[in-house]
């Protein structure tokens, strides 16, 4: 079909010609005329019918209701009290595919439903501006960080979604029967990440999906999650993958600025990007901050619980640091490296905060198989599950390291949402398998 998205079509095109195409937005009927604003992808236009012009138009667009594609050609016409101040006065008007009534869910009305019921319909709350405006930041979001890479001759790789095992263990695991064999869906591309490395590929990144079983009831996890994974070789420490990781985000908000002026303006959002180093502090450090600024001790002696993310958040936002890391949090998996002689911190591993919400979890990996496989020993993980990864560390590994970055978690950040499955089209969880 031949036509115009309705943003192109502006005050200046006075007297042209067009053809427009979308769904039914609002409609107002004023007697002898009457209003219908067209809704497409990229905005709205006024479709003004006059009685007394055309009375077969003005009859048609009576019959009309809200949410109905149609299609319509006619002239514009400046108007500084429409919106986008142009409006068409229709010469030909079709009704394309009529919606039931009453609708599921209101779109051009200010009224406010829950998130079930919005995910319950979504490709009716899809149909809102703002929920445009969030995917378009979100496919920039990926295309600027992915833009990061490939400048840096990062090599772009796909890992399995199916798996022997866990990269991270537990009870965390979607089993699935693999030619009647058990098998689980990724919760990491960790394992494969470090191959690799092993086979001299230096730099890698991956937009990719991983899956974690968990029960839970929270504002930013989900059961199906879109991820940003990265490994580099021949790192002095987890300072190197922490520059890359501070690096590519800073990037990546300078560009959603540079480029999402019209999304962030819908959202009502006004981004903050980075300009100073991110402040790099000790675990130890973090809960000390807590304690002493708000009097609040994290359960678990060797993390930080959601309410001590936020609360730290807090803290650095109002110094002027958006972002900040978190390094040597004690007791991690076995293929993190442990503290060394002369470190200064409990472990090689780090978290990056953003806004008050953990956004991506990395550090330097261990590349020592004697030390790898005693390390797996504690961890209670079989070797003979993983042969295929220790192969590679018998034949010559690099020292390495890398992270996870959530991009939904990004996405919610960026665009201020609620809760992260806003930012996702179709998410899952523990109670959502449809649609």
């Amino acid at each position: 079909m031949e036509r115009t998205y309705t943003h192109e079509i502006t005050e200046s095109d006075d007297g042209e010609k067009f053809t427009v195409a979308g769904w039914i937005h609002d409609i107002r009927d004023l007697g002898g005329i009457t209003f219908v604003i067209l809704r497409d992808r990229k905005g709205k236009i006024q479709l003004t019918f006059k009685e007394d012009d055309d009375n077969d138009l003005f009859e048609k667009a009576q019959r009309v209701g809200r949410e109905d594609v149609v299609k319509a050609s006619g002239t514009v016409q400046a108007n500084k009290q429409a919106p986008g101040d142009r409006e068409m006065h229709p010469e030909e008007f079709e009704l394309i595919s009529e919606a039931d009534s009453p609708l599921p869910l209101e779109i051009s009305k200010d009224i406010d439903s829950d998130l079930s019921t919005r995910l319950d319909n979504r490709f009716i709350d899809l149909r809102q501006p703002e929920k445009h405006a969030i995917f378009s930041l979100r496919g920039k979001v990926i295309e600027a960080m992915e833009e990061y890479f490939a400048e840096n001759d990062f090599i772009k790789i796909n890992t399995p979604t199916i798996a022997k095992m866990g990269a991270e263990g537990g009870a965390e695991l979607f089993p699935v029967v693999y030619y009647g064999e058990e098998a689980f869906l990724s919760q990491s591309p960790q394992l494969y990440k470090q191959m690799l490395m092993a086979a001299g590929f230096d730099k890698v990144y991956e937009t990719g999906t991983a899956f974690r079983a968990e029960e839970f009831a929270t504002t930013r996890h989900i059961s199906e999650i879109s991820m940003f994974d990265v490994e580099i070789a021949f790192i002095e420490d987890q300072h190197d993958v922490m520059d890359v990781l501070e690096n590519s985000l800073r990037h990546t908000l300078e560009k959603v600025e540079e480029r999402c002026a019209e999304e962030l303006n819908t959202l009502g959002i006004e981004l903050e990007v980075p300009k100073e180093e991110f402040p790099r502090i000790k675990f130890e450090e973090a809960r000390e901050i807590l304690k002493e600024e708000y009097d609040h001790v994290p359960e678990d002696e060797t993390d930080l619980d959601t309410k001590g993310e936020k609360l730290l958040g807090e803290y650095f936002e109002e110094k002027g640091y958006p972002a900040f890391f978190v390094i040597g949090y004690p007791d991690e998996k076995f293929y993190y490296m442990e503290a060394r002689e002369g470190d200064k911190y409990q472990s090689r591993r780090f978290d990056l905060i953003y806004k008050g919400l953990e956004l991506a979890s990395g550090g330097q990996r261990e590349h020592d198989l004697e030390r790898l496989e005693a390390g797996m020993k504690k961890d209670g993980v079989e070797p003979e599950d993983v042969s295929f990864y220790l192969e590679s560390f018998k034949f010559g590994m690099p020292p390495h390291g890398g992270y996870g970055l959530g991009i939904d978690r990004l996405v919610k950040q960026v665009a201020g949402l609620e809760n992260v499955k806003e930012g996702i089209l179709f998410p899952r969880d523990p109670s959502r398998l449809t649609p």
